[in-house]
């Protein structure tokens, strides 16, 4: 089978592809499961794959890319002018494949997998901040309940909950309870964001980009490695203004 490119519609279980010859005639349109992609990849000559930048896509294009095929990922928004008729896993293969040969065309860059451990920790990293966040709005929201208010910040809120289970006219022995769970819990995504914040400066040290980024003024380990990990080859952007945006 001389296909010379593939369109690949991703999914969770049931994948798309498209494949058309060198004269545009088409030579392969089925359906594959998960665990029938990457061999069906394997039995092809080394052809231009193209999908759309989502979920698992970075994934897939270094596992193809190691049959020695060329693999340029697209914004769906890109590809989407190109789905033909209403809208289905059949169409968007086929879009996908005719998008992926425009000159025009803009690729995003495939992503190694260290750059996705970095991201993975900042991802994990910003639930915690939301988490610890939500958390201590509801200390205070139960507080304020009981008409004891507390200035913003966690140092602040730590130290007023100390001073309150000390004090005989304070909450009442079920908040007083809750505080003490919930400081519990406090006290614990605290420590999970050192050991993070930790681990990213760990990473920092090592990373001759992140390095460069950090000897400018007001960039630490947390923005150099997450702009790194996130832009990865900064060439694929022609300005400065395009990379900002």
């Amino acid at each position: 089978m001389n296909v010379r490119t593939l369109g690949i519609d991703l999914a969770k279980n049931v994948f798309r592809v498209h494949g058309v010859d060198a004269n545009g005639k088409i030579l392969v349109a089925r359906q594959l499961r998960r665990r029938q992609l990457l061999p069906f990849i394997a039995q092809l000559k080394p052809c231009l794959v193209g999908m759309e930048a989502c979920g698992g896509a970075h994934y897939f294009a270094r596992e193809i890319a190691k049959h020695g095929h060329e693999v340029r990922l697209m914004s769906p928004r890109f590809v989407r002018p190109y789905v033909k008729s209403n809208k289905n896993d059949a169409r968007d293969a086929e879009a996908i494949c005719e998008a992926v040969t425009r000159p025009s065309m803009r690729f995003v860059v495939v992503k190694s997998q260290a750059q996705q451990d970095v991201l993975a920790l900042h991802r994990v990293r910003a639930l915690l901040i939301r988490e610890r966040t939500a958390l201590m709005n509801q200390m205070r929201g139960l507080l304020a309940e009981s008409g004891i208010v507390i200035p913003q910040g966690s140092a602040t809120l730590r130290r007023a909950v100390a001073e309150l289970q000390d004090n005989e006219n304070g909450p009442t022995p079920i908040l007083r309870e809750i505080l003490v769970e919930t400081s519990e819990r406090l006290r614990l995504f605290e420590e999970r964001l050192k050991g993070y914040d930790s681990r990213i400066t760990g990473l920092a040290r090592n990373d001759q980009q992140v390095a460069r980024l950090m000897a400018v003024e007001g960039v630490g380990p947390i923005t150099a490695t997450a702009l790194v990990a996130t832009v990865g080859d900064a060439r694929q952007f022609r300005t400065g203004r395009e990379l900002s945006a």
